[in-house]
């Protein structure tokens, strides 16, 4: 053993970290002590260890999750820190839609929607998909959007669909009618109501029609089908139409 080594108690003082936390990050082969004697079991780490002790307390402060730690440590720093704040972008980014929904309920109420149920013919589509979590559901629909359209003008209703159950990864697509389509969105009853307002505050709506199911009996089936009225470049966000349909499995 050195004379220049630190116990446990001494280091974690000096990093500001509890004795807890640095056995854990041990255990995590994240930050090993230089030397741990074999009679007591006792940790000591050497002096240079601080800055990397430092390193992670300070980035654990912001929210960097334990995996991207070492991946800083391990000198990947720089694209391994874009990531983690990409991240907390989109963490920030769904709770300000997550506050403007509960603006809209607690000046409105919990929504009710008005719900006709059509049968829906069954359609030529083309689709473009995209991975996404529920973080990442507007720029994953974007994305689509502008692969679907990439081949011109479109001439038939453009549909964005999304799964029932939201697990934790999925795939957001959206469609595009075309008689020269490759894929088939089948046709059967819906329930439908109408969406105003912005893109972000659709999932009220598909509440409200969810909500009009269970009241009445029915069975849903997905994916919720989003059919875009309006153009959005030229259209006030508070007045976007968007048709929201429900499948209706036992109709």
């Amino acid at each position: 053993m050195s004379n220049d080594l630190l116990p446990i108690g001494r280091f974690a003082r000096l990093c500001r970290l509890s004795v807890k936390q640095l056995r854990h990050y041990d255990d995590l082969g994240l930050l090993a002590p230089a030397w741990i004697d074999p009679a007591s079991g006792y940790r000591y780490y050497r002096p240079d260890q601080a800055r990397d002790a430092l390193s992670i307390g300070l980035l654990r402060a912001l929210d960097v999750p334990l995996p991207v730690v070492a991946r800083v440590l391990s000198g990947d720093a720089a694209q391994a820190l874009k990531e983690a704040r990409d991240r907390i972008e989109d963490d920030l980014d769904r709770r300000r839609r997550g506050l403007r929904l509960l603006d809209r309920v607690l000046a409105e109420g919990l929504p009710e929607a008005r719900v006709t149920i059509v049968r829906e013919p069954a359609r030529r589509v083309r689709v473009a998909r995209e991975a996404a979590t529920p973080s990442t559901i507007p720029g994953a629909t974007s994305a689509c959007v502008r692969r679907v359209l990439a081949g011109g003008v479109p001439q038939g209703a453009l549909i964005g669909l999304f799964p029932l159950d939201m697990t934790d990864e999925f795939d957001v697509r959206v469609a595009l009618e075309a008689p020269d389509g490759d894929d088939l969105l089948p046709g059967g009853p819906f329930a439908v109501a109408t969406h105003t307002g912005p893109y972000d505050q659709i999932p009220l709506t598909v509440y409200g029609v969810l909500a009009w199911i269970g009241d009445h009996g029915h069975a849903p089936g997905g994916p919720v089908r989003e059919v875009y009225l309006d153009d959005p470049a030229a259209t006030d966000p508070g007045r976007l139409r968007t048709q929201v349909m429900i499948r209706l499995e036992d109709a």
